[in-house]
């Protein structure tokens, strides 16, 4: 982007500086284990919000799923539909009051925590945990490659030292001031977020002459399909692709419900329920937060769709053959630097870099507690050591930076997808299980969590195309990319995982039932 260097690093001064006071409030504020981990359960529902939806968006919605609705079209809208139905009403009232009152009871901390002490099982504790571990540093680097790509294009340093930079920074106040710093920087951020994406909007419709113009325009492009997208499926930016094409079960099972089911189940969020004292908070957090992600993922995919209609009516192509390299991530930001007041493009910059630095800290908080707290901890340890998961912290940072180094850019919304939808076959049936029974079976826990993680792993190492031919594991074994032909390569492995730990928590349960039976009627005095 061509910016006014000496401007963006200005205004990016003073937001650190803002940044890393909010922080260090936070150090101040945290006295004890409940303010590092759960930020005292005493935030305030507007804190709660903010922090709960810049966690939740970053670059990905932005810059990765923004192009992605640039390709793909309006379609992506049903994602922002799902995300403010489940991600924040059926999240917060359904999931979050219960989550918060079981949490406060059982004096649970974390997400695995939550789980161990749900199920009164060490196993439930460690395998989130270890899912967690596991997993996330995928999505932790692909975040920091969003942003570090950024900062590089912007400053123009060097790709090694902005990510060190990045990462050192965001760092510095998750380490020390634990989640209240964590949740107060977000709310800084989410607030840069709400006002770069109103101001997006709007600028984007002045500059194609209206709503109704530049929709009309859209809907007007749909001869400009290219022809492998149109074989694929796809009718044009304003509609949605032909049912059941491989670009419709993308659109579908990939982007809207991977991500919008997903986030039911994931832990960096699901804890930011127990953060408050009440559940009136969380009522009060609705309000806050359903606008708040309307106007972030809403602009975002439309936005990324009209940019069809200004690259056409500017350059005479469409926006993907706008895209630097064929790469999708570069249309929005391409875009804005086209089309844009230059002091937009330094506010969109800082949009960025806050939409990464909140989803990063919050990443980095959640691996942090999970491998410091529930597996390093002595089962029979009650207590929390601040070293040492402060040190676990530090190791779970190092790995993320060492990921971002090895992992090729153009991942974000990938890797978004792909860890929401391996938390929501993992967690979700067993999580539900866990909040809204008064006595959740452990066996079924258990055959849920790891058929559901099992399953996903299989069908993204040997069904799923996008993954499995990536990977290559499938051609080792088999000779082919996928071993499963049209349409099911293009099926998403959260729609086969999902209904098959629902399923083995169904039967585990009916297990554990018939086993208690079996106990009850069993002649007194028997062996």
């Amino acid at each position: 982007m061509a910016v006014d260097t000496g401007l963006f690093i200005a205004v990016t001064l003073v937001y650190l500086a803002a940044t890393i006071g909010l922080g260090y409030l936070g150090y101040r504020q945290t006295k004890g284990d409940d303010d590092y981990m759960v930020a005292g359960r005493k935030v305030n529902p507007v804190v709660l919000a903010l922090s709960y939806g810049a966690t939740f968006i970053s670059t990905s919605a932005i810059v990765g799923f923004g192009g992605v609705a640039a390709q793909l079209g309006m379609g992506m809208i049903w994602l922002t539909v799902l995300n403010i139905g489940l991600g924040i009403f059926i999240a917060f009232v359904v999931f979050g009051k219960r989550t918060r009152s079981i949490g406060s009871k059982l004096k649970a901390v974390t997400f695995p925590d939550l789980m161990g002490k749900c199920y009164q099982s060490p196993f439930m504790r460690y395998a989130a945990g270890l899912v967690i571990v596991v997993s996330m540093p995928l999505y932790t680097a692909a975040i920091l490659i969003g942003g570090a790509q950024f900062i590089t294009s912007t400053l123009q340093i060097p790709y090694a030292t902005a990510l060190i930079a990045f990462a050192a920074v965001v760092a510095l106040y998750v380490v020390l001031g634990g989640l209240i710093a964590v949740m107060y920087t977000d709310a800084l951020q989410g607030g840069i977020m709400l006002v770069g994406m109103t101001i997006l909007l709007v600028l984007t419709y002045i500059q194609l002459g209206g709503v109704i113009e530049a929709h009309t325009a859209l809907a007007a492009m749909s001869d400009l399909v290219p022809g492998t997208l149109a074989a694929g499926g796809m009718t044009g930016w304003a509609s949605m692709p032909a049912l059941g094409s491989p670009i419709w079960l993308t659109l579908v099972t990939t982007l809207v419900l991977g991500v919008g089911i997903g986030v039911l189940a994931q832990p960096q969020l699901v804890v930011r329920f127990m953060t408050v004292k009440d559940s009136r908070s969380l009522n009060r957090a609705v309000l806050v937060g359903g606008p708040f992600i309307l106007m972030m993922t809403g602009v975002a995919f439309t936005v990324g769709a009209l940019t069809n209609v200004y690259f056409y009516r500017t350059g005479g192509v469409i926006a993907l053959a706008a895209a630097t390299d064929g790469n999708i991530d570069t249309i929005i930001p391409n875009f804005i630097n086209a089309s844009m007041p230059d002091l937009f493009v330094v506010i969109f910059m800082l949009t960025l870099l806050a939409a990464a630095m909140s989803t990063l800290s919050s990443l980095l908080h959640a691996m942090g507690t999970s491998l410091g707290f529930d597996m390093m901890r002595h089962t029979g340890s009650r207590g929390a050591s601040m070293k040492r998961i402060q040190a676990a912290t530090v190791v779970m940072i190092v790995a993320s930076v060492i990921l971002a180094f090895i992992m090729p850019g153009s991942i974000i919304a990938r890797a978004t997808a792909m860890f929401m939808g391996l938390c929501a076959s993992a967690f979700l049936p067993a999580y539900a299980h866990a909040v809204y029974s008064s006595r959740p079976s452990l066996l079924a826990a258990k055959l849920s969590l790891v058929a559901g993680a099992a399953a996903w792993f299989v069908w993204t190492a040997f069904v799923h195309v996008k993954e499995s031919a990536a990977l290559g594991l499938s051609n080792l074994l088999f000779g082919v990319p996928a071993v499963l032909s049209a349409p099911w390569q293009d099926v998403d492995p959260l729609v086969v995982a999902l209904p098959l730990s629902m399923a083995a928590l169904l039967v585990g349960c009916v297990l554990d039932r018939h086993r208690v039976h079996a106990d009850q009627d069993e002649p007194a005095g028997a062996a």
